[in-house]
């Protein structure tokens, strides 16, 4: 999918919010996938920003949460998704809301402020504690830090159990078995670090580099190319160059590479790693259709250490 020239998400407008006194009864996500029946009384009404929170909250929540999820095509790409007054009126009806934050899913909060919820928010940036390094920016991609999806994973069932104080001892139980089975990806990562520790690897986004630095690798990619792709900014014939000579010169194991935001400059990333034979390892900023959160993170460790055991 090509790059947005604007990684800002976009808001909806003053007009769209206006048409939302008249809309009916919905509780769809974004993506037209078909309407959804209204949350029984006894349920959590649960409206996550991606499909990767929400299938988080499902875990944890089981029957007792009705989960909406904004984005849940595995082909949008989520910096440049624009929210409508489906998503505005999910929102509106949700007891919690579970959002990214750092910057990557703003409209969840501009939306709450417009329609004055009274939701418990849960902004997993910010349950993270992780902050930008001196000088940089801060990696908002904290779904891929397990440590801090165990987190959250804690903040979730105490939001769910404040909203229905009945289930909340199931609801601890559930997260404590969710965070049980993340036990394993962070053996999996911990088995990379003592194989491969300290060899370089190449990005084509930041989206992947809290696995990445887990695992013990070293991200070699020139901070201007991934900057500039995740920006929808173009990359400098220099900073290319430099970054094809990655593969070229055989400095990386592998390239990491994120599918939903592909364009001609990392497709020449990955035509030049290909070319050199160096794997590329393809990761996505939400669930796939058909794989649950353990799921997926599995097949991307699992992915990334065949890669480097080549």
């Amino acid at each position: 999918m090509p790059t947005s020239p604007s990684r800002r998400l976009a808001l909806i407008t003053g007009a769209s919010l206006a048409l939302l006194a008249g809309c009916g009864s919905s509780s769809d996500s974004g993506d037209g996938s078909g309407s959804r029946e209204p949350a029984a009384a006894s349920k959590v009404t649960v409206v996550a920003s991606t499909n990767v929170y929400g299938d988080i909250v499902e875990r944890i929540g089981g029957a007792k949460a009705d989960v909406t999820s904004i984005i849940s095509d595995p082909d949008q790409d989520p910096h440049s998704y624009e929210a409508d007054t489906q998503n505005q009126l999910a929102l509106s009806k949700a007891k919690v809301v579970v959002e990214n934050g750092g910057g990557y899913d703003d409209f969840v909060d501009r939306m709450l402020k417009s329609g004055d919820s009274s939701a418990e928010v849960i902004n997993a940036v910010k349950v993270s504690g992780r902050t930008a390094p001196k000088g940089g920016e801060l990696n908002e991609h904290v779904w891929y830090d397990f440590p801090t999806v165990a987190k959250i994973a804690d903040r979730i069932a105490a939001a769910l159990g404040k909203a229905d104080p009945d289930d909340a001892a199931t609801f601890t139980k559930n997260a404590e078995a969710f965070k049980t089975k993340l036990e394993p990806l962070e053996a999996k990562e911990a088995r990379i670090k003592k194989d491969h520790g300290g060899e370089g690897v190449a990005i084509t986004e930041p989206v992947p580099l809290y696995m990445l630095d887990a695992c013990g690798l070293v991200n070699k990619t020139p901070e201007e190319f991934s900057e500039a792709v995740e920006e929808g900014d173009d990359v400098s014939p220099k900073t290319l160059q430099s970054t094809l000579a990655l593969f070229t010169d055989k400095q990386v194991k592998a390239l990491v590479y994120n599918e939903q935001t592909s364009g001609p400059q990392t497709e020449k990333a990955e035509n030049a790693a290909k070319a050199a034979g160096v794997p590329v390892v393809p990761v996505t900023e939400t669930l796939p259709e058909g794989k649950d959160y353990l799921g997926w993170m599995t097949a991307n460790v699992d992915a990334l250490a065949s890669a480097l055991d080549k």
